[in-house]
């Protein structure tokens, strides 16, 4: 278990590394926009299209990434107060009872819209903008099948943690 556990936290590590350059790639093309419209009065809508793709992408695959590194929202009132083999029943439960049911929903409910997607080849509304929404829209099933294996690490290392202190 805790190889399996090892090899999906390093496969979430190597995607947020890699999301983490969209963040910069972002800042310059950003400012290149800028640059362009104010001081060369000239637009890009495909350079717009290409941050906002960078935009999604970062967060639709940086999202495993986050839970691996404990970086998501956590109200922890209690928890942080809570014994290591607490916190991992309350992580075991929060991803078996929450997480995974949702990341199936987002598969299951996504399918249709990214298969139709694909199916038509579906291209920006904008005349210059980016020819790839298929792909972009290909992300919901990217975000729900990283997070459900990050999940599925998080619930080895949780029942690990209960069974060695238990």
């Amino acid at each position: 278990m805790e190889n399996v556990s090892g090899y999906l936290d390093r496969f979430s590590e190597l995607t947020g590394k890699i999301c983490s350059w969209f963040v910069a790639i972002m800042v310059l093309i950003t400012c290149l926009v800028v640059v362009m419209r104010y001081g060369l009065d000239m637009g890009s809508v495909f350079l717009q299209d290409v941050v906002l793709y960078l935009h999604g992408s970062l967060f639709l695959l940086g999202a495993a990434f986050a839970l691996k590194r404990g970086a998501h929202v956590r109200v922890d009132i209690f928890y942080r107060n809570f014994s290591e083999s607490k916190k991992a029943l309350v992580d075991l439960l929060g991803n078996i009872i929450f997480l995974q049911p949702v990341c199936w929903t987002i598969l299951l409910y996504s399918w249709g819209y990214v298969e139709f997607s694909w199916r038509i080849m579906e291209v920006s509304p904008e005349p210059d903008g980016l020819p790839f929404v298929y792909i972009q829209k290909s992300l919901l099933i990217a975000v729900a099948a990283l997070l459900s294996l990050q999940s599925l690490s998080e619930i080895l290392k949780s029942y690990l943690v209960i069974k060695h202190h238990g």
